[in-house]
């Protein structure tokens, strides 16, 4: 079966995305979402997503992590598959669309390269020792690390994930530094199982934790850095609930065409 296929990036975060209205396209396949994201064998991203029709929304996303497996919410994946849907006609500068953990809202710049995602409200941050932990759509783990850009993020990221704790659901590992005028960010991504340039509900998550540990209230705006970019959280705090959460950055076409599976 030949497939037509679109390749999206959003701070480096990539993925395949395939318009799957005509529900051609079987999301049962794992083994053809393994082999699309191989970056030796397919084509190479970190996940893959539908984009299907659904009777109450715009659309609704369906994502798969690299390795073949239904997927969590995934915030880069989210504001891509916008950008995605615009491409189509399929929406213009505002949508409300389907993801798998609940609706989502986000608008688009009119040159379709920048997408503003409303994540769901958080009100609960757990903590693990020093680190803090919360679910933005997908569970989160967050520790502050000195000296980030030397860290070994894969063996320290892998090891959390793995522990006695998470080994069985699995977890992000996020590392955050503040530098003052940005926090930057390096992720550890269950699912891909490896370090990603970006992930967005992973600096969402480090953005509302940083912002609890520092005791900041009210309208909040936090600039990030991640290994594929900038990316920038903004939200309304006010000491016991997170809302109006929005994870801002780009979402760029890479290329297009189509492989047989």
């Amino acid at each position: 079966m030949n497939i037509h296929f679109f390749k999206y990036q959003g701070a480096g975060n990539d993925f395949i995305l395939i318009d799957n209205r005509d529900l051609s396209f079987k999301d049962t396949d794992n083994n053809a979402v393994l082999q699309l994201c191989n970056r030796r064998f397919g084509i190479g991203a970190d996940g893959l997503m539908l984009l299907q029709n659904h009777a109450d929304y715009d659309f609704e996303m369906l994502y798969f992590n690299s390795d073949g497996n239904l997927g969590s919410m995934c915030g880069n994946g989210g504001r891509c598959i916008v950008a995605f849907a615009k491409h189509l006609g399929v929406i213009d500068q505002e949508t409300d669309f389907l993801a798998v953990d609940g609706p989502h809202y986000a608008k688009i710049s009119e040159e379709g390269n920048w997408v503003d995602l409303q994540m769901i409200d958080i009100d609960n941050i757990n903590k693990d020792g020093d680190a803090y932990v919360l679910n933005t759509g997908s569970p989160h783990y967050v520790a502050e690390i000195q000296n980030l850009k030397d860290y070994d993020v894969y063996e320290n990221g892998k090891a959390i994930r793995n522990n006695d704790t998470y080994k069985e659901q699995g977890i992000n590992v996020n590392f955050v530094e503040d530098k003052g005028d940005h926090l930057f960010v390096r992720t550890f991504e269950r699912g891909v199982e490896d370090e990603t340039y970006a992930c967005g509900t992973g600096v969402t998550a480090v953005a509302l934790s940083m912002a609890q540990h520092n005791h900041q209230i009210g309208h909040i705006e936090t600039p990030i850095k991640v290994l594929g970019g900038d990316l920038k959280i903004q939200f309304d705090y006010d000491g016991k609930q997170f809302t109006n959460v929005f994870l801002c950055g780009p979402a760029e076409q890479v290329f297009e065409g189509e492989i047989s599976i």
